[in-house]
């Protein structure tokens, strides 16, 4: 209804746009727009992952689009603040009229939730906050539902959970005959610290991520907070070493974890660290050194060479931003790609039944079963959302980040597929 009260307004404001020098829309075209951030305080994840979804979408359209038709992709940096990006989405709403909007970080994305509901857009996001996971609003841990909302991978809560369980194995397995007998007990349980800024990102899954270590036996040490812009951590790593903490997990981005890491590397804090989907990758643990031998962190993707039929396809899309198809792309930028051919078969998908809407996206989202896009087999985790769960997949792959004698690898640990609660909708 909105969309149509809004129709002859835009027709105007078109032509704005394109005095403006914002992207062209063609006729035929399916507009779309894309918040990243290539600044502020995610820039160096944010970027690359944003190029994933920006090559991608150009791989799409080479291939003939979605039954013809070329998404138009209007991108727009935001600079990691969410009210630039609720501006920038309110001018869309007037001019491009996107049926869909690739996004990035939590903060934007929770604050866009119902503008996107409202006009029954499509918002694909990089950020994977388990609020987002609840399109009826059942659960009591989200405000509002998110029934145009989606993203790809299992949620930063999943992942957290996923990544405690992992330590509480790995604890039982290593710890010494006395304390191995004694974990369930009180003579001695093993120490779990949060670590994070005080941001919607970090904080998204704290509450569930500390609720299921408390429930497989872990001592929960007071949190530790820690900017998203890399400074000097020391203060931080001291209190982490006087809280004897065993395991420690990092909900903050790469570059603000290499920063820490390595001033908890100069104290001796021998701390185990845990950290999440956007807090480690192969440039991280390049500049971390010997401070980042040991962590362990959360991969939803192929890694660039694997052995896998998707790599074939992966590297194609790689070549719309480097011809010469040298460049090896870290993890982040295969999860935007992802991101993006799912968006790209719920489109097909829509075209199949009738017309390219924002509604009959969202319905083809909610039709997939076990899905992976056709091209990236082995690379994107199979995914399926219903009308009343968005939780797009709960397998989450854990990998532990080794440096030796100046070169790095990483090592898949463990695979887990979390459950599908209940209780941990939009949580």
């Amino acid at each position: 209804m909105m969309r149509e009260q809004r129709r002859c307004g835009a027709l105007v404001a078109a032509v704005v746009l394109s005095v403006q020098a914002a992207p062209a829309v063609a006729a035929d075209g399916i507009p779309v727009g894309q918040l990243v951030a290539r600044t502020g305080a995610t820039a160096p994840v944010a970027s690359v992952y944003g190029q994933g979804v920006a090559d991608a979408v150009a791989h799409i359209n080479a291939a003939g689009g979605i039954d013809g038709r070329s998404i138009e992709l209007a991108t727009v940096d935001y600079g990691y603040d969410a009210t630039e990006a609720v501006r920038t989405y309110k001018r869309w709403r007037e001019t491009l009229e996107p049926v869909a909007i690739q996004g990035w970080g939590t903060a934007d994305t929770e604050a866009l939730v119902d503008l996107v509901t409202e006009d029954e857009t499509v918002f694909m996001s990089g950020s994977a906050s388990g609020h987002l996971t609840d399109p009826t609003g059942r659960s009591p841990w989200t405000s509002t539902p998110a029934p145009f909302n989606f993203f790809y991978g299992p949620s930063y809560s999943d992942g957290c959970r996923a990544l405690v369980q992992y330590a509480a194995e790995e604890w039982r397995r290593t710890a010494t005959a006395q304390r191995a007998s004694t974990f369930l007990g009180d003579l001695y349980r093993p120490k779990f610290a949060y670590l994070g800024d005080n941001h919607p990102f970090p904080n998204s899954p704290r509450a569930a991520c500390i609720d299921y270590a408390r429930d497989l036996g872990f001592e929960i040490v007071p949190p530790i907070r820690y900017s998203l812009t890399p400074s000097d951590f020391t203060a931080q790593c001291r209190s982490l070493e006087r809280s004897g903490a065993d395991f420690a997990f990092l909900a903050n981005t790469s570059e603000s974890n290499v920063r820490l890491l390595q001033d908890c590397a100069k104290l001796g804090v021998a701390t185990q660290f845990l950290t999440n989907v956007y807090g480690w990758d192969e440039g991280a643990a390049t500049e971390a050194g010997d401070a980042g031998n040991g962590v362990v962190w959360v991969v939803t993707v192929a890694r660039w060479d694997d052995d896998v039929a998707g790599m074939a396809t992966l590297r194609e899309v790689s070549t719309q931003s480097d011809p010469s198809g040298e460049r090896s792309r870290p993890v982040h930028y295969t999860r935007g790609v992802c991101a993006a051919f799912f968006m790209r078969d719920a489109m097909a998908r829509a075209a199949a039944e009738g017309e390219i809407t924002g509604a009959a996206i969202k319905a083809g989202f909610e039709s997939m079963r076990d899905h992976v896009p056709q091209g990236l087999e082995g690379v994107c985790l199979p995914s399926s959302w219903t009308p009343t769960d968005h939780r797009g997949t709960t397998t989450v792959k854990l990998y532990r980040s080794h440096h030796n004698f100046g070169t790095t690898t990483a090592e898949q640990v463990y695979s887990t597929t979390m459950p599908l609660r209940p209780d941990w909708l939009g949580w």
